[in-house]
């Protein structure tokens, strides 16, 4: 966990490099205009240059960052940071100076459009939430130190914008120096091009622990974009406790589930016809089955966190299941390869790095190694307080001591199911369990029901199951994701489905109101008379405006250390539920405050209180949400790719509230604009609570393969319909 979460805080300082810049731009301006002499035209121009250089620059991050890896990505950002900063200190004139900001632009593009992405990919399931919230902290934590700078050198007699724009390279230099030397690449994009053993000792620095193959499995499974993935369901018990005729290997429907002890095991057994647990997941939750409009998505995700709502549990009684990425070879047909590697490596399952000059390329020797049992059909099963899957006696696929959570994260826990196909013996079974999280496993002859995701193998291969009677049946994971068409994969529905919540979220979020009571702000606090008292302590105008924005910011930064203790635990959908509101209604009060004449006193009270608590709400919910999904819903192969779709879009309509928001206050006044923030508002509370679903806790792999589960389940429900 401490690995992940320095990781993360490094990668941030981009996130607090953009806070710093779009702090010091709005200082610097304004002795910048007078130095230079320019209109209101090219004063407007160097401000947005940044956000202009932000949009190009994420029409190709996405694809790029798929293509090269996310940390030269983030060493480029760093780059252009630096080198903006250089060239904005030495500025001779407006051109260059313009030519410097878009360069700045390109720096805070990779940065907002990459940081979380990367986070994502790196952090454990159970506190992503929390250190995706890091770049909503460090950017307004910049934005409030910057402040203080330029309130600083507002007090001098002759006030620098050069050095307040220069000052930039040097917090840049620590970025770029932590990206090249101490940020890891994500582990996730090395598994797309096959660096097995180099995403293995990554998982192994990020986790702290060196048995890192349950997570390595799940990031192989993620490669696979789409397929077929379907829900099952069984009922688990003691398998002692099973009466002769059901005995569990007479019918080739019951699967074995081992535990890590001698002698431990239970039966799981597949459920017929309609249960209460295929009813929840199929339709959702009984609150939300009746609601019209509903996404079966949101219900699906749902369905898996009220099933252990008590003190924000990630774990689910809805457990996912991932194909296996090796086939077991019968035991009595000799291989020398594999079993010397698995005398060798005792367990981690990986190619022994000595024994072959690029073992990520040996393919005869599993990810996981296979337990020495009979080939019939069996499933490693966690015991409940240990969470130690065995694989093989001695070695295990997940571990932690009591009271961790162990396995893939979040308590999901990763298992697989064999099957002898006749007359082949390689497994042909498709699908593999995950189990339910430590502590629900039967005990004392109970009986629990449990459901599973099905899918397809990742590296399961049918064409080289015909080729070879004997060793694995697995393709190559670079190979496995070079089959993935960008095209194909954006139109697979799950994939559309989670474009349609990314893009949406983004769009409302930028119209509701943000930059409006940003732009606003200055002006309410000195109706509040902040500027009078101010100027009678000796201050003027302009370090006046720096000082109150400094404060503004500064009441942000405990509001969302509120945010990031709470996103792993109430989540994201119900924060968002629970902030806009409060937005609504900080809204509409200055819509009346503006409407009716309370007199100048109570005005400026209302309107500063309002203010506050919109600001500190937002940056608790919609600030940091909207970019923490984007980077958890889409599937691995073409997380870049979305990502950048939707923070093209983010930006874009970034670019057009900016510049219309003077023509409309010009036009409809204060009211009519807060008015229409607010409808915007209304309209995203409805869209999140119709279509957004809840991520917390969850692995990557699972919310993207329950993306593909819902999307089916509604293409479904739509043909019946109709």
């Amino acid at each position: 966990m401490n690995g992940a979460a320095l990781v993360a805080i490094a990668a941030t300082i981009g996130n607090f490099l953009q806070g710093w810049d779009n702090a010091t731009i709005a200082g610097a301006v304004v002795y910048i205009k007078k130095e230079l002499q320019l209109g209101a035209a090219v004063e407007g121009l160097i401000v947005a240059m940044s956000l202009i250089g932000a949009t190009l620059i994420t029409t190709c991050s996405g694809t790029i960052s798929d293509w090269i890896g996310r940390r030269p990505m983030l060493i480029l950002s760093s780059m252009f940071y630096f080198l903006s900063g250089l060239i904005m200190l030495w500025s001779p004139n407006v051109y260059i100076l313009l030519l410097a900001r878009l360069l700045d632009g390109f720096g805070i593009g990779l940065a907002v459009t990459l940081v979380p992405l990367y986070i994502s990919e790196t952090a454990p399931s159970e506190i992503r939430g929390l250190l995706n919230t890091l770049p909503q902290f460090t950017g307004s934590g910049g934005m409030f130190l910057a402040y203080c700078m330029i309130f600083g050198m507002s007090l001098l007699p002759s006030p620098s914008w050069r050095l307040m724009l220069g000052v930039l390279s040097i917090p840049s230099l620590l970025y770029f120096a932590l990206t090249v030397f101490y940020l890891p690449e994500s582990p996730r994009w090395l598994v797309t091009k096959g660096k097995m053993l180099e995403a293995k000792r990554v998982l192994q620095k990020l986790r702290g622990r060196e048995d890192v193959s349950g997570e390595m499995a799940l990031l192989v499974e993620g490669l696979a974009v789409g397929g077929e993935t379907s829900l099952e369901e069984y009922i688990i018990g003691p398998a002692d406790e099973l009466g002769e005729d059901q005995e569990p290997m007479a019918d080739k429907d019951h699967i074995k589930l081992y535990g890590p002890e001698e002698g431990l095991s239970w039966v799981a057994k597949p459920v017929s016809g309609q249960s209460r647990l295929s009813l929840v997941s199929r339709q959702g939750s009984i609150a939300n089955q009746n609601v019209p409009l509903m996404d079966p998505l949101v219900t699906l995700f749902g369905s898996v966190h009220e099933r252990l709502p008590e003190t924000g549990s990630m774990r689910s009684m809805l457990f996912p299941n991932f194909g296996s990425m090796f086939s077991a070879a019968e035991p009595n047909i000799k291989n020398e390869e594999w079993d010397e590697e698995s005398l060798q490596r005792e367990g981690e399952g990986y190619a022994s790095e000595a024994g072959d000059a690029d073992s990520d390329d040996n393919l005869q020797s599993p990810l996981i190694s296979r337990q020495n049992t009979s080939m019939e059909k069996e499933m490693a099963h966690p015991q409940s307080h240990g969470s130690v899957l065995n694989m093989r006696r001695h070695s295990s696929l997940m571990q932690g001591n009591a009271g961790e959570v162990a396995g893939i994260g979040g308590g999901w826990q990763l298992a697989w199911k064999w099957s002898e196909r006749e007359g082949c013996p390689l497994s042909s079974r498709r699908g593999s369990l995950v189990s339910i999280p430590g502590g629900d496993a039967p005990i004392d002859g109970e009986y629990i029901q449990a459901a599973a995701l099905v899918s397809q193998p990742a590296l399961y291969s049918k064409e080289l199951v015909d080729q070879h009677a004997v060793g694995p049946a697995m393709a190559h994971p670079a190979k496995t994701a070079g089959k993935v068409q960008i095209l194909a994969a954006l139109l697979e529905p799950g994939v559309k489905r989670a474009l349609i919540v990314g893009i949406g979220i983004q769009i409302l979020q930028q119209f509701s109101g943000i930059n409006g009571v940003l732009y606003y702000t200055p002006q309410i606090l000195q109706q509040a008379g902040v500027d009078v008292l101010l100027s009678n302590l000796g201050i003027g105008s302009d370090s006046s405006s720096f000082l109150i924005s400094a404060f503004t910011n500064f009441l942000m930064l405990p509001s969302i250390a509120v945010a990031m203790r709470f996103m792993d635990v109430s989540g994201r959908r119900s924060l968002l539920l629970t902030t806009i509101p409060v937005l609504i209604i900080s809204l509409v009060a200055l819509v009346i405050g503006n409407v009716f004449n309370f007199g100048t006193v109570a005005h400026a009270v209302i309107s500063t209180i309002c203010v506050v608590i919109y600001f500190c709400t937002f940056v608790m919910g919609y600030g940091p949400i909207p970019n923490i999904l984007c980077s958890e819903i889409f599937p691995t192969r073409v997380r870049g790719i979305c990502i950048a779709i939707c923070a093209l879009v983010f930006w874009i309509c970034d670019v057009i509230v900016t510049y219309t928001l003077p023509v409309m206050l010009s036009s409809i006044g204060l009211a009519g604009v807060f008015g229409i923030y607010a409808v915007v508002c209304v309209v995203s509370w409805i869209f999140i609570f119709l279509r957004v679903p809840e991520t917390k806790g969850m692995p990557l792999e699972v919310i993207t393969e329950f993306f593909a589960v819902g999307a089916k389940q509604a293409a479904g429900g739509g043909a019946k319909n109709e």
